[in-house]
C-alpha cells in the first residue's frame, strides 16, 4: 500500500477494536480495485463518541465503520440514515456526504449476500434464530423482508423474543414471527426441517465448546446452520449440525460481504464476486495462521 497526498482514508470506530479484521478486508478490495485508500482502526472512549464523529468529518474522512458498543449510539450525531438502518434502529457504516455522515446499516445486507453466496434461500423457508437481542432482532427483520414463509424466535427469556414477535408482525401485518422459550423446540412435532441463524454469543473465542443448545435431537431438525460468529471458524453449534448431516457456515463471510458493501457505499465500486472469493480466502488463510 503507497500512502501519498491523494490517498483518501477510512476507518473504524468502536471500544475495542484491537481485534478487528476490516483493515485488512478493506485494504485488499483497495489493492485489487485500484482505490487509493487507507483503512484505520480509532478506538473511541464512550464520552468522546460525538467528537470523534465530527472531528472524522472535520479530517475528511471518506467514510466510517462503526462498530460495537456504538452502531445505535451513534445516530443523533448523524445528518441523515438510510431506511433500512432506521428501521433496524443500528449502523455500521458512515458515507460522507456534503451536509455530514449518512448512517446504513450493511449488516443483513451482508449477511443476505453471504447466504445467497452459499446457496442457502431465505424464500419460502422455514426460519428459526436463536437469540433474542439486537442481532437477532436485525436478522429477524431481514428475513421478513426477503420473504420467509415463517420466523422462530427461540429464547431464555422468553419475553425478549415475544417484543420482537410483536414489533415485526405489526410492521409485517400479518403473522409471521413466532416467539418459544428456548426448549419449545422440543414440542415441534413432524419431519420438518429448518434454517438456524445462531444470534448470540454463546460459542465465541475462547469459550469455542459451549452451544445455545447442547441436544442432538434439536440438530436434526437443522437443514441448514449459519453461526454468525466468525472465531472459531467451526463452532460447536457448526459441528453439531454437520454431525447431524446439516450444512454450516461461519459468520466470516458475512463480516467479508458488510464490508464489500461498506467500500462499495464510499468508493462507487461494484465487487465482482471473483474478487469477493479471493478477498474470502485471504481471510480465511489469515485466521488459520
Amino acid at each position: 500500500m503507497y500512502i501519498d497526498g491523494k490517498t483518501r482514508t477510512c476507518g473504524l470506530i468502536g471500544n475495542p477494536v484491537e481485534h478487528t479484521m476490516s483493515p485488512a478486508i478493506h485494504h485488499f478490495l483497495a489493492e485489487k480495485t485500484g482505490q487509493n485508500l487507507a483503512y484505520l482502526p480509532f478506538l473511541v472512549e464512550e464520552e468522546r463518541l460525538e467528537d470523534a464523529i465530527s472531528g472524522a468529518y472535520a479530517l475528511n474522512l471518506l467514510g466510517v465503520n462503526v462498530t460495537v458498543p456504538y452502531k445505535s449510539d451513534v445516530l443523533p450525531f448523524l445528518s441523515d440514515v438510510d431506511p433500512l438502518a432506521k428501521q433496524i434502529g443500528a449502523v455500521n457504516t458512515l458515507v460522507r456526504t456534503d451536509e455530514g455522515f449518512k448512517g446504513y446499516n450493511t449488516d443483513m445486507p451482508g449477511l443476505y449476500r453471504a447466504m445467497q453466496s452459499d446457496g442457502v434461500n431465505i424464500e419460502g423457508e422455514s426460519v428459526m434464530i436463536l437469540g433474542a437481542g439486537g442481532v437477532a432482532r436485525a436478522v429477524a427483520m431481514m428475513l421478513a423482508k426477503k420473504n420467509a414463509k415463517e420466523i422462530l424466535i427461540l429464547n431464555r427469556t422468553l419475553e425478549r423474543a415475544q417484543a420482537i414477535e410483536d414489533e415485526i408482525n405489526e410492521i409485517e401485518g400479518r403473522h409471521l414471527v413466532s416467539a418459544m422459550s428456548l426448549d419449545a423446540w422440543k414440542e415441534l412435532t413432524g419431519e420438518k426441517r429448518f434454517v438456524v441463524i445462531q444470534a448470540t454469543k454463546v460459542g465465541m473465542h475462547p469459550f469455542t465448546e459451549e452451544t445455545v443448545i447442547t441436544e442432538k435431537a434439536f440438530y436434526k431438525k437443522v437443514k441448514v446452520g449459519y453461526d454468525l460468529i466468525y472465531n472459531p471458524l467451526e463452532t460447536r453449534f457448526m459441528q453439531l449440525v454437520k454431525k447431524a448431516g446439516g450444512r454450516a457456515y461461519p459468520g466470516l463471510k458475512m463480516l467479508l460481504y458488510q464490508g464489500i458493501i461498506a467500500f462499495e457505499l464510499w468508493t462507487g465500486e461494484t465487487i465482482t464476486e471473483e474478487i469477493a472469493n479471493d478477498a474470502y480466502a485471504a481471510l480465511l488463510a489469515q485466521m488459520n495462521k
